[in-house]
């Protein structure tokens, strides 16, 4: 009876070890272990993982498709990780402290930062079309011009996030986003 428990019990650390069973975090050097997830872009497209962090900083590519900050990832505002055509990583929380990786010690934006950037985004045949622009934070969007007969409504035909601007359901307009500093 014993053999057949120390037996058990010895399958079943070979098994944690390989992988199976639950998700241990494992420190796999640095960034790796708790204070990191692992975020794919599956069949290339976008993704979501729930992290709840003020920002990111790629650990480690692990897809063949580049991994571009702000292009084919970046940290929503609700503080989670996104991911896009693609891109797969290793990603940890940036900062480490309180505050995130924000403001502190400091430092400021480069020179033109708050330049407003004012361009043109279109649903084609009403589909969703994503307009990539660095919003910034605190940044914000507004519609200049609405070139569309169909009604370009924010939160329904119109949107944005750090990616940058979407348009749906026939919605075309020129748009500026207001790119401003907040400590």
């Amino acid at each position: 009876m014993m053999t057949r428990v120390l037996g058990t019990a010895a399958l079943t650390l070979v098994a944690l070890a390989a992988g199976a069973g639950p998700n241990v975090a494992k420190a796999q050097g640095p960034g790796y272990g708790r204070d990191s997830i692992e975020c794919r872009s599956n069949d290339y497209r976008y993704n979501r993982c729930n992290t709840n962090w003020r920002d990111a900083r790629l650990v480690r590519q692990l897809s063949g498709s580049r991994c571009i900050r702000g292009q084919t990832w970046g940290v929503d505002r609700g503080g989670n990780v996104w991911v896009d055509r693609g891109c797969a990583a290793v990603f940890a929380e940036a900062g480490g402290g309180p505050g995130g990786g924000h403001g502190g010690g400091g430092w400021r934006p480069g020179p033109g930062w708050d330049t407003d950037i004012s361009f043109v985004c279109e649903s084609r045949d009403f589909r969703y079309n994503m307009c990539q622009v660095d919003v910034g934070r605190g940044g914000g969007v507004r519609i200049v011009r609405q070139i569309s007969g169909t009604r370009c409504i924010e939160g329904r035909t119109w949107g944005y996030n750090r990616a940058g601007v979407w348009v749906d359901q026939g919605c075309a307009a020129q748009f500026v986003v207001e790119r401003r500093w907040r400590d």
